[in-house]
């Protein structure tokens, strides 16, 4: 009989459907294990996972570190480790923080409701289609003060850099992934020449000035991309993974009518089924984690899936507990490399949960969706589901 190991494919269809089973079986049988087919080592212990992403000197983002390359338009804040980030991450975050948060949760609560009310009676409708690309393009639109691409151009162009997340799986992925990245990066070039409303991008513009070292412009014209393209499919994911939890969850909606539970659900929710399901480091040097020995060159891949269903960390992990507290989760990466949209994405989900118990209609699931083909983002392609 083979093991779980040879059997675990991340893009097996059954695994895409629920993946917890087989990482649980993992973290206790193989908690560290080489996977033949990432080229890497896999982890499944949240402590593990931690150690790795906390590491810089040990465990390197940056391939330049280990003798790889890195292409001009991927140069940007997401591939830099500490302390060479810290001046890009650093103006980035100082401007989300100086962005009125509680306004752009009202204007996204505000759309959300708006269609809902267009989709309520009209029959079945795809959630990720009519209210997660919309709601996540509009926000990550907002807080940056461009105007929102069309939802459904954006959308393709965003798959299209998802998927070539998973090159290491299917190396076809890589170069439209590439040719969706410079069609991005024409964009945010665009908003940088012309943009003037207010957000976080005029205040990054302001903070670098045009006669700026090339280098510092060209990182964060690139991060400004990753913010955008990183903080939409993202936020897109997270909304279809918590809305699928939620019609499976039936009261769970009505308990987050209660301010309390409502701020620490929402973070439970992407604990629970988290987009982000892992990332990539490449060992500096050798080194050990657990029984395995990690040679120099080699690649680590820590899976927050597993890792956010680790009981050594999370009590009743496997169960949706609305009032976790604390909630350290992976479900949108740790530290300097997490997601530089997870309190906007955090934002957009509020909103979400809010305008559903709003409205008079009830949400229901008319069908079950289908998952997205994708290893590094856990999202669906479609998720039916009726307001009645």
């Amino acid at each position: 009989m083979s093991s779980v190991i040879d059997r675990y494919d991340p893009l097996d269809p059954e695994i895409l459907r629920d993946p917890y089973p087989a990482l649980a079986e993992l973290r206790l049988s193989e908690p560290v294990f080489w996977h033949q087919g990432m080229g890497s080592w896999a982890l499944t212990r949240y402590a593990d996972s931690v150690r790795v992403l906390r590491d810089h000197a040990t465990f390197a983002r940056d391939p330049r570190r280990t003798g790889g390359t890195v292409p001009e338009p991927s140069l940007s804040v997401q591939t830099l480790d500490p302390p060479q980030q810290s001046r890009v991450r650093s103006l980035f975050m100082t401007a989300l923080r100086a962005q009125d948060l509680t306004r752009l949760e009202d204007r996204a609560r505000l759309l959300v409701r708006e269609r809902l009310d267009q989709l309520a009676g009209a029959g079945a409708f795809d959630v990720m289609a009519e209210i997660a690309v919309p709601l996540s393009v509009a926000v990550v639109a907002d807080l940056l003060g461009v105007e929102p691409p069309p939802y459904g151009e954006f959308a393709a162009v965003s798959d299209a850099i998802m998927r070539s997340m998973d090159g290491g799986l299917n190396p076809t992925l890589v170069e439209p992934g590439r040719a969706a990245r410079r069609q991005l990066s024409d964009l945010v070039d665009s908003w940088f020449t012309a943009s003037s409303r207010p957000g976080l991008l005029t205040q990054v513009r302001q903070a670098v000035p045009p006669d700026s070292d090339a280098s510092a412009r060209l990182y964060v014209k690139n991060t400004a991309r990753v913010m955008f393209q990183g903080g939409y499919s993202t936020m897109a994911a997270a909304v279809g993974n918590a809305v699928h939890t939620l019609l499976g969850h039936p009261r769970t909606l009505e308990q987050m009518q209660d301010p309390a539970l409502l701020a620490t659900g929402v973070d439970e929710l992407v604990r629970f089924d988290g987009p982000v399901q892992g990332t990539t480091r490449t060992a500096v040097r050798s080194c050990r984690i657990g029984d395995a020995v990690i040679e120099a060159g080699q690649k680590v891949v820590p899976l927050f899936a597993a890792a956010n269903r680790d009981p050594a960390a999370f009590s009743r992990a496997d169960e949706l507990v609305l009032d976790r507290t604390p909630n350290r989760h992976l479900g949108y990466g740790w530290g300097p490399h997490a997601c530089i949209g997870t309190t906007v994405a955090q934002t957009g989900l509020r909103a979400l949960v809010a305008a559903l118990n709003d409205h008079p209609t009830r949400l229901t699931a008319a069908d079950d969706g289908v998952r997205r083909r994708t290893a590094t983002m856990r999202a669906f392609d479609t998720l039916p589901a009726l307001l009645l």
